[in-house]
């Protein structure tokens, strides 16, 4: 559904497959990536594992092709997509030497198809989450390197390597030099999550997708709220998939943390405030929840957003934004001017920006 607007239409969340960079992985660390599959099937379920199987075989075109996905974002009213690598690439059971190049990889991967559709794609890389010290080594690969506008994180870590602690989360102090290096480079950090640690709980009727992205998200949000990371670096620029899970319209119960318990006040704020400095894409399947989420968070907040092209994305975004029926102007923030104030643009466009 084509609409009019000065500004190119932004989808944020669109992810590709990466079918070398598995079997890299697959290769070089057989029992990590054995292991991985084995925490997928628990968390997910049989079933869940085979309707995903047949999905992801039926749009291996649009995940690993780009004609595809080009006629796709046409006849969706499109112009611009944000690529990020699928979630599943993440990897963070790999050590230091591996991680690196999953992220070089991933970060060159995303570059290339880029650079052969300039003119409507763009694109984020990767960091290994599960070890901080590397993390703005890979940063700067992305944005420096391969010239990408940020990079995707997970919602947590595991940490094998470190049996004192379980897992990263985004609140960790050892994140402090990846979010310093962000804000100055004006990065883009995409949250996505890939996983829930709330494992065989949800490994039925999918579960593991419609309650642990939402749950997840909500979780490192709070992780990055409660601890400070927006105070220390206010020009930091985090994006949340799935509109932020179920953070942002639940707020109320986090503020009254922070006021009656000590353990909470790790923030300047009440919680609730921090919803304008954070970024949400629209992806929420529902008018009326949108609408909530554009309230919460205010309209310069809120960015179209598809997971294109998985099954519990959309499959017309654009469509689900005019649904809502939003004021005029609301609608042209979500849906194009966000975007272009966050300077999420064409990677032909900031390539003519940085030569002139």
């Amino acid at each position: 559904m084509p609409v009019s607007s000065p500004l190119p239409v932004v989808d944020v969340h669109a992810h590709i497959l990466l079918p070398a960079l598995q079997q890299l992985v697959a290769e070089a660390d057989p029992d990590g990536f054995g292991a991985q599959q084995a925490l997928e099937v628990r968390r997910n379920g049989p079933e869940s594992m085979a309707s995903s199987g047949r999905m992801i075989k039926d749009r291996w075109p649009q995940l690993t092709g780009l004609d595809r996905r080009l006629a796709d974002m046409n006849a969706q009213g499109v112009d611009v997509q944000l690529v990020s690598p699928s979630p599943s690439h993440f990897y963070y059971f790999a050590g230091e030497q591996l991680a690196m190049e999953v992220a070089t990889e991933a970060n060159q991967a995303v570059r290339d198809l880029v650079d052969r559709a300039p003119d409507r794609l763009n694109g984020v890389g990767l960091v290994p989450l599960q070890h901080p010290h590397l993390m703005v080594e890979a940063l700067e690969n992305a944005v420096l390197e391969c010239g990408l506008l940020g990079v995707e994180i997970g919602s947590f870590a595991a940490t094998p390597a470190d049996p004192e602690r379980s897992t990263i989360e985004l609140s960790d102090p050892r994140l402090e030099a990846f979010w310093s290096r962000a804000e100055e480079l004006g990065a883009l950090v995409f949250l996505h999550p890939f996983g829930c640690s709330l494992d065989e709980r949800l490994d039925r009727f999918y579960l593991a997708n419609t309650v642990s992205q939402p749950a997840e998200n909500a979780v490192a949000l709070s992780h990055v709220i409660f601890s400070g990371v927006l105070d220390r670096h206010p020009g930091i620029k985090v994006l949340a998939a799935h509109g932020g899970g179920y953070l942002p319209t639940t707020l109320g119960r986090s503020d009254r943390a922070w006021r009656v318990r000590p353990e909470a006040h790790g923030c300047a704020e009440p919680p609730s405030s921090y919803l304008k400095k954070l970024y949400f894409d629209s992806l929420v399947h529902s008018p009326a929840e949108l609408r909530a989420l554009v309230a919460a968070a205010g309209p310069e907040q809120v960015l179209l957003g598809s997971d294109y092209p998985f099954d519990m994305g959309s499959d017309q975004p654009v469509a689900e934004v005019l649904e809502a029926r939003l004021p005029e102007e609301e609608r042209a923030r979500v849906l194009a001017g966000n975007a272009a104030a966050l300077g999420i643009t064409p990677a032909s466009v900031r390539t003519t920006s940085q030569s002139a």
